[in-house]
């Protein structure tokens, strides 16, 4: 299968001498495909929002045709995963960056594993489901977590052994800019300190949760960016600081108390059970599909006919590590003149967003 013009962020990264982390074994091969996927529900404890119990085996065709869609509604990436044969329809449903994750793992890749909920699932979101997850839609999504977690060896909202997600879009035309993300989902207070303990390095921790506190505040809550952005320049200006990567743990810790202080003055709360965290994010990324950016957009590009936003739930990788670690974009074209060669660019210490939003 040709692979053509697409963004390959790790190629950027091992050229340059930097890495992202994921905590998970060499031998890890990703989601492979089953005939009897467990369907789990949260079982919300004091302790930990990890723990699971098992039910009925989840059969895709039913779940589809339950919610009387065209395509099963959600299709698994990742190394040795196997996605629906869409043919010619893979982009259309699967959107563009679902389309090529799952040809990526199909090449055999090392793709960070995870799972696209299609683009006729934000069509009906949108429409006759009246911005709500469908019962049968969010077992599919809680047990494709399950399928994650097994190929990370990690739990999701574990404070031991934590699993941290990203939540993307991704329609079958891109859209820059357009469609929203979050970042570093399912950190809570008891996972900031597991996941600082069990990496050794807190900077990382508190980092990550400042970032997860600000993007879901602004994304999913719809908290002006600007009121985040504030403290952060404040707490620089008095630490005497001119970057980011030069506050602390303990600056960063300080700096998220001051990010739930912006919930508060909103009068919002930020929720601690990591799969509510997981399904208001999904909603909201369906539902820029019919923000007025995202709607702007589409009439002076003049894009049409398209159901909506695929989203893309995947395991994180982090850049954010320290000076070893980085990000960046990575295009097999130059995407200014069009010649067959790599193009990219990449920062060290930090994340994706930092990157795509200058």
């Amino acid at each position: 299968m040709k692979v053509t013009s697409i963004a390959l962020s790790a190629l950027l990264l091992i050229a340059a001498g930097t890495h992202t982390h994921a905590f998970a074994p060499k031998t890890t091969t990703g989601v492979t495909k089953s005939s009897s996927i467990k369907v789990v529900q949260p079982i919300v404890s004091a302790k930990s929002t990890a723990l699971f119990t098992a039910t009925a085996p989840i059969n895709a065709a039913r779940v589809a045709t339950e919610l009387g869609l065209d395509y099963t509604p959600i299709a698994p990436f990742g190394k040795g995963a196997t996605s629906p044969d869409l043919g010619g329809d893979a982009k259309k449903v699967l959107g563009g960056k679902g389309a090529n994750l799952a040809e990526m793992s199909e090449l055999g890749l090392s793709v960070p594993p995870g799972f696209t909920i299609t683009t006729e699932c934000c069509d009906r979101y949108c429409g006759d489901w009246n911005e709500s997850l469908p019962p049968a839609l969010w077992e599919s999504i809680v047990a494709s977590i399950d399928g994650v977690q097994d190929a990370m060896r990690s739990e999701f909202g574990s404070p031991e052994n934590p699993l941290l997600l990203s939540v993307r879009s991704g329609a079958a035309i891109s859209m820059p800019g357009m469609m929203d993300t979050v970042l570093n989902l399912g950190m809570n207070d008891q996972v900031v300190e597991g996941l600082a303990k069990k990496t050794g390095n807190p900077r990382f921790a508190w980092d990550s949760y400042r970032r997860f506190l600000e993007m879901f505040g602004n994304v999913v809550l719809e908290i002006p960016r600007s009121h985040f952005e504030d403290e952060l320049d404040d707490i620089k200006y008095e630490k005497g600081v001119d970057e980011d990567s030069d506050l602390s743990a303990d600056d960063l810790q300080e700096l998220v108390e001051r990010f739930k202080g912006v919930y508060e003055s909103m009068n919002l709360s930020f929720p601690q059970d990591v799969f509510e965290q997981l399904k208001l994010s999904i909603g909201a990324v369906f539902s820029g599909w019919t923000g007025p950016r995202a709607i702007k957009y589409r009439e002076v590009e003049n894009i049409r006919d398209l159901l909506g936003t695929a989203v893309n739930v995947q395991a994180m990788v982090f850049g954010n590590m320290g000076e070893t670690s980085g990000t960046g974009v990575c295009f097999s074209r130059d995407p200014n003149v069009g010649t067959s060669e790599l193009f990219g660019e990449f920062l060290i210490n930090a994340q994706g967003e930092d990157v795509v939003a200058g």
